[in-house]
């Protein structure tokens, strides 16, 4: 699977963590930065990201920062973007499931490794259902 995946400095240590763990399992990962636990302003890392996404329709996103809150409201300015925050592994199925997310947003201070990890195994992994669902994700497009 191709991803693409980004953080602020907050959530730096953990989006290392979920790249090792990614590449073992053998996908190909596109990383948006940060580089560092140096401060930054994650609206910089998000914006290369969805940018991506929204050239190549059929990828998924992660990104992380402290809370999850800030990259994902930033991702979900964009029209084809659906963005969820994720923090358990539960919802990281409903999110694919009923919602269709193409970027999961992870809270980096308030998971562990392991429950990060297993929100990331559980996005990819999981399907979207369609039907009535679909119906939904039609009815949130943007309008004027």
């Amino acid at each position: 699977m191709y991803l693409a995946i980004a953080s602020d400095h907050a959530g730096f240590e953990r989006k290392q963590q979920i790249l090792n763990w990614l590449e073992k399992e053998g996908h190909t990962i596109t990383d948006f930065g940060t580089h560092s636990e140096e401060s930054v302003d994650y609206p910089d890392f998000v914006h290369p990201l969805v940018h991506h996404l929204e050239e190549n329709p059929y990828q998924l996103g992660i990104l992380i920062c402290g809370s999850g809150e800030g990259v994902c409201m930033t991702a979900n300015k964009y029209a084809h973007i659906r963005a969820a925050l994720v923090w358990k592994p539960e919802i990281a199925a409903l999110t694919r499931q009923h919602n269709n997310a193409n970027v999961l947003c992870l809270p980096g201070r308030f998971l562990t490794e392991a429950e990060a990890i297993e929100c990331v195994r559980i996005f990819l992994t999981t399907k979207f259902e369609g039907g009535r669902h679909q119906n939904r994700i039609d009815k949130m497009k943007p309008t004027t």
